[in-house]
């Protein structure tokens, strides 16, 4: 996939109506694809299948969208991955790896994305397999899954215009202290620009001291775009990788002239599917010869695995993310799902006076006064005003598409 003209200037929020547009229609794409995903997940569920099913709904709704536009690079932006319990993250399992069935009481991560024109939407949700609206859960499931929305709902409310991306970093660690768990290690959030998932600035959760020294500081700017990804963990927040194997790849900028036929077959079915977009395995051409093809890609940087990792046995994760982009009238979120605290039974709360009163505050901004300079400057606004002056849903997203 060319991805992008190069010589073409970047399409931001900042002033392209139709990036606004296509990042929205990305964002509802992705939250019925989750919902969609999650109405399934029910005890006897394989995971592979519920990978799959995600998959496809993916693609099946992203080619309704600007169907004129014949060139136009749409489709899945992550592949759909359920990580279960211990399993942190990118478990999408392949037809030639042991399969997993949900079980009741399991705690399951879906995690996935979509993009229209290179505009990414990505989300993540965690659930309890069986759990019911007459039953609170309680204990440490109650505990993980508490911290993970209330670190998401404060990280929300500072991404806005001159906050420093530390400042993230250090409330998601106080709630998930109050809630005495703890974040996983090193995981980032990205930037996201027009076909890039990792658009330069990131945001770290509970660093170790060599990451804390090396990860670079950086604050954020009107019109830039986020993947907020928040991960909690009942254990000490460190992981590993174990016997799964990874399915889930990105290309690099890397070049190598690749010797085995399975390697260039490969690379070239991804470059002209996937582009930059992470892909899986399972959902290239012939699954088989993806395997044997990808050893050398993976050897020679022209691809990167995202491994599947764990935290220890018996410990749980809980997830949750959403993109956000930073308009002149707050952060708005384009992805995400409701979730009910009321829900959850926790001996724990959050203690530190600060943090409630942000996880309780407006993410409007004060309205600017100013009058605009140009009408075309004045449309950009109004457009802003739509996506953020009020918490979006499916009918404001239906109105903003048609």
């Amino acid at each position: 996939m060319a991805d992008k003209d190069k010589d073409e200037q970047e399409k931001t929020i900042a002033e392209d109506l139709v990036a606004i547009k296509k990042y929205m229609m990305a964002g509802k794409i992705s939250n019925c694809v989750i919902q969609g995903v999650i109405a399934q997940c029910v005890a006897g569920a394989s995971v592979r299948d519920l990978c799959s099913l995600g998959d496809m709904l993916l693609l099946e709704e992203t080619v309704k969208v600007f169907k004129k536009e014949k060139d136009m690079k749409k489709g899945i932006a992550f592949p759909t991955c359920l990580s279960v319990n211990n399993c942190v993250c990118s478990f999408s399992p392949l037809a030639s790896d042991t399969d997993v069935q949900l079980k009741d009481g399991d705690v399951v991560k879906i995690d996935l994305g979509a993009h229209v024109d290179g505009f990414i939407a990505s989300v993540a949700h965690t659930v309890v397999v069986g759990s019911s609206p007459s039953t609170k859960i309680a204990g440490r499931k109650a505990d993980i899954l508490l911290a993970a929305h209330y670190a998401s709902e404060a990280a929300f409310r500072l991404m806005k215009h001159g906050t420093e991306n530390q400042a993230v970093t250090n409330v998601v660690q106080t709630i998930a202290e109050s809630f005495k768990c703890k974040p996983i290690t090193g995981m980032l959030s990205h930037q996201l620009k027009q076909f890039e998932t990792n658009g330069g600035k990131t945001i770290i959760q509970n660093p170790n001291e060599n990451q804390r020294k090396e990860h670079e500081k950086s604050t954020f700017q009107l019109h830039e775009v986020y993947a907020i990804d928040v991960l909690i963990s009942s254990g000490e927040g460190m992981t590993k990788g174990m016997d799964s194997r990874a399915t889930v790849y990105k290309k690099t900028n890397e070049t190598y002239v690749l010797k085995n036929k399975a390697s260039n077959a490969l690379f070239i079915e991804v470059n002209s599917k996937c582009g930059t977009m992470p892909f899986c395995l399972r959902n290239l051409e012939d699954e088989e010869k993806a395997c044997v093809g990808v050893r050398e890609c993976v050897s020679h940087k022209l691809l990167e695995p995202f491994p599947v990792l764990f935290e220890k046995p018996n410990e749980i994760v809980a997830r949750f993310k959403f993109t956000v982009l930073l308009t002149p009238n707050g952060p708005q979120k384009i992805t995400g799902l409701p979730f009910d605290p009321t829900a959850f039974q926790t001996d724990n709360s959050i203690i530190d006076e600060k943090v409630k009163k942000l996880i309780t505050s407006s993410t409007r901004s004060k309205p600017n006064k100013k009058k605009p300079a140009t009408t075309e400057v004045k449309k950009v606004s109004q457009s802003d005003h739509l996506i953020s002056s009020r918490k979006p849903n499916f009918f404001d997203l239906a109105v903003m598409l048609n």
